[in-house]
């Protein structure tokens, strides 16, 4: 298993390698947006959907609602139309709706800084919340999606079966000061270089330290 020191002499290694690659859509949101809010939309609008479908859709709908109130004012059609081709976009229409609607009655129209909080909204799971602590608020969150979970146990820094198991793994043994960073590094590597399916070993700025766990074929 990798120690801290390896894990951190990896995380600066990644950073130097993701130069010149695209940030995640939520990370751009993020930077672009610095609205908790709109970082909150973008999670919801990313679910099962690509980065290059997510953030068009993400743009076409701030330019029209970038608010609480906004969004409120506008019909589930409009919505959709705004949002298509994400993922279930009818669903998330009415969704983001119902989340609007319970930021206005039950948290005076402010998104919650607070993970359980967070975890009350609908259709808001643990993924989502702590990336919109990380990412809306800059605060301590350790986001886990298919990229965090497949890398943290391909490198061999943790030994998990799920998502969920693999957030508290990290809670454990992660350093604090790389909590923030870590998702972000990790997505932006998993959908460029360290892919699902025959990952790009060769082009690996961390492949000397890489225990490739579960990779049978790579490139």
């Amino acid at each position: 298993m990798l120690n801290n020191k390896e894990i951190i002499q990896g995380i600066k290694l990644l950073k130097v390698g993701m130069q010149g690659l695209p940030d995640p859509s939520v990370t751009l949101v993020g930077k672009q947006w610095k609205s908790p809010f709109l970082v909150l939309v973008s999670c919801l609008l990313s679910l099962r959907t690509r980065d290059e479908t997510t953030l068009p859709a993400c743009r076409r709908l701030f330019a029209k609602a970038s608010t609480i109130e906004g969004i409120l004012k506008l019909s589930a059609s409009e919505i959709e139309k705004l949002i298509y081709p994400v993922g279930f976009y009818k669903t998330k229409a009415r969704r983001l709706q119902e989340i609007c609607r319970q930021l206005k009655d039950r948290f005076g129209g402010q998104v919650p800084d607070d993970l359980e909080d967070l975890l009350t909204l609908p259709g808001v799971g643990r993924k989502t919340a702590n990336l919109v602590l990380t990412e809306g608020f800059a605060k301590q969150g350790i986001c886990v999606d298919t990229h965090v979970h497949r890398i943290s146990n391909r490198l061999g820094y943790i030994k998990t079966r799920t998502p969920y198991e693999t957030e508290f793994a990290l809670r454990k043994k992660l350093p604090l000061a790389h909590w923030i960073e870590y998702n972000a590094i990790l997505v932006t590597w998993g959908q460029n270089i360290c892919k699902p399916i025959s990952p790009l070993c060769s082009r690996c700025i961390v492949n000397k330290i890489c225990q490739r766990h579960g990779v049978t074929v790579s490139r």
